[in-house]
């Protein structure tokens, strides 16, 4: 396989097992090879279940961890992720998991991000009986999806992550409520990827989607990463012809040289009269 990062090795910091899902992705479409670098704790900068607040941005805390990637392993190319959960875009009610992935080249002085975003599976519960934990349990998938918890409350700091099975289920429900002064539980799905089945497969998205943008070279000057930057609205409307706010172009740009191209949209020549400003005011 020829390419750019074609026989390179790039190190990913990650004590989560997201090397299963991000290598594959990379290693298969780029000729590259994934060194998994594991000798640093990145619960150092930020968890879940919040004991350590997260060190900066989502964007932030995956640079910092691609650098650490780099610096432990002493290679040009590292690679960092970082998740999160946030309300869904479109009612707000529903848990939304947002996955980058960041990479830099520290030879071309070149940083490109993969990003992936779907519906999440995270979710909690104050319990006050075993059975409502129990169904909690099950809809949230569990065992495949691990849980956590604590006494009392989400605030609490004494917890046990990682829960597997119904006998350690139980077993940290009893212990929970037993030092509870007020006799409940805070149950959470466990957020780390290892733990978050949906999580996991969405960060193999986002890894999918950096090597795409990875393997996209600037037509004017080869370097990888050329992408979309923006979009061009006023797609005319079906009915009246207006222009609308719908997009009828893609603009793709370079990183490195600022080359842009134009696409139009060919299998979107008219919005419908619906998304129109004039037709439905």
């Amino acid at each position: 396989m020829t390419g750019t990062y074609a026989g390179a090795e790039i190190a990913l910091l990650t004590r989560h097992g997201k090397q299963r899902v991000i290598a594959p992705a990379l290693e298969g479409a780029l000729g590259c090879r994934v060194r998994h670098v594991d000798h640093y704790d990145t619960d150092l900068l930020g968890t879940f279940t919040l004991e350590t607040p997260r060190f900066g941005t989502q964007l932030e805390a995956a640079r910092t961890k691609a650098r650490l990637a780099m610096e432990l392993s002493g290679l040009p190319f590292g690679m960092g992720s970082e998740g999160a959960f946030v309300p869904d875009p479109f009612v707000g009610m529903a848990q939304w998991n947002i996955e980058l992935i960041v990479f830099i080249d520290s030879l071309r002085n070149l940083e490109v991000t993969g990003i992936a975003q779907q519906g999440g599976n995270f979710r909690h519960l104050l319990a006050k009986e075993w059975t409502e934990l129990e169904s909690f349990a099950r809809e949230a998938g569990f065992p495949g999806q691990q849980l956590a918890m604590r006494p009392q409350n989400e605030r609490d700091r004494r917890i046990r992550k990682g829960i597997c099975a119904w006998p350690e289920l139980k077993a940290a429900w009893t212990w929970a409520v037993s030092e509870a002064e007020n006799g409940l539980a805070f149950v959470e799905t466990d957020g780390r990827a290892h733990a978050n089945p949906q999580r996991m497969a969405n960060i193999g998205r986002a890894a999918a989607d950096l090597a795409s943008r990875l393997a996209s070279l600037c037509p004017s000057c080869g370097m990888p990463g050329y992408w979309q930057v923006d979009h061009i609205s006023g797609l005319p409307c079906a009915d009246c012809g207006a222009p609308t706010r719908e997009t009828r172009a893609l603009v793709y740009g370079c990183m490195k040289c600022r080359h842009r191209q134009t696409q139009m949209l060919e299998d979107r020549t008219h919005a419908e009269p619906a998304r129109c400003d004039f037709c439905n005011p």
